[in-house]
C-alpha cells in the first residue's frame, strides 16, 4: 500500500493556535498532504496551520466536530484519496504512532483502525477515563464487540467504506456513530495501542450540551 498517495490526513480543530502548527509538521512527516477544518476559531489558528503546511478550509461559525469531519472526508474522497488519518489539533495524538496505523490496517485488512489509550489509561484525566469508559462498556454491548476506547479521535479510515454508511451526527457523536455504523455494516474494525499525552488543555466538549447529545444518540440505536 502506497499511503504517500492514498491516504490524507484531516484534522478539525477549534482555537489551537498554540498546538495546531506542531500538529501538522509532526503528521507530513507522514503524509505530504494534510487538511486541517478551521470550525470557527477566533485565534491564528488558520494562519499557523497554513504556515505549518496545510491545507485550510475555514468555517466563520461553529459546524460541530462531526461536521468538521465529514466536510473533510468528503473533500478527500472527492480528491481521489481511498484513507483518511483523523486526529486531534490539540497535541494530544502523537504523529509517532501513524506508522502503526497503517502496519495495522496492512495486517488484518481492517477498514476501520481506531487508537487505543487504555494501556496507559492512568495519564488520562480521571472524569474523561471515567466517561469514556462507561460510554465504551455501553457500546460493547450494544454492538456485541469489545471496544476498549470506542471515543478516541486518532484514526485510519477507508473513505469508501465510509461513503456507504449513513452517518449524521455533527458533534461529538461522530466517534460512536462510526464505529457502531462500521461493526453494524460487518466492515472490519480494530485497535492500535497509541501514546497517552495530556498537558493540561481545555477539553472543547461541553459537558451537559454533549452528553444530553450523546444520550439521545444512543437511545436511538
Amino acid at each position: 500500500m502506497n499511503w504517500l498517495s492514498s491516504c490524507a490526513a484531516v484534522i478539525p480543530c477549534l482555537n489551537e493556535q498554540e498546538n495546531i502548527g506542531g500538529v501538522v509538521q509532526g503528521v507530513r512527516k507522514y503524509l505530504q498532504t494534510v487538511v486541517v477544518v478551521d470550525d470557527g476559531s477566533k485565534d491564528t489558528t488558520a494562519w499557523q496551520a497554513k504556515s505549518a503546511g496545510a491545507e485550510v478550509l475555514c468555517h466563520e461559525i461553529s459546524w460541530g466536530k462531526g461536521g468538521a469531519l465529514q466536510e473533510g472526508w468528503k473533500i478527500l474522497r472527492e480528491r481521489g484519496f481511498k484513507w483518511a488519518l483523523s486526529l486531534d489539533g490539540d497535541g494530544q495524538h502523537s504523529a509517532e504512532d501513524i506508522p502503526a496505523f497503517f502496519e495495522c490496517a496492512e495486517r488484518t485488512r481492517a477498514l476501520l483502525v481506531i487508537g487505543n489509550r487504555m494501556g496507559e489509561a492512568k495519564k488520562i484525566p480521571f472524569v474523561r477515563r471515567f466517561v469514556n469508559r462507561w460510554m465504551s462498556q455501553r457500546l460493547s454491548k450494544a454492538t456485541g464487540r469489545m471496544l476498549p476506547d470506542s471515543q478516541c479521535g486518532f484514526r485510519l479510515m477507508n473513505l469508501d467504506a465510509w461513503s456507504g454508511l449513513k452517518i449524521t451526527t455533527t458533534h461529538f457523536q461522530i466517534e460512536s456513530e462510526v464505529v457502531v455504523a462500521f461493526i453494524a455494516a460487518g466492515r472490519g474494525v480494530e485497535f492500535v495501542p497509541i501514546r497517552v499525552i495530556y498537558k493540561g488543555e481545555q477539553s472543547k466538549i461541553e459537558p451537559l450540551r454533549d452528553t444530553v447529545r450523546w444520550f439521545r444518540w444512543y437511545m436511538k440505536l
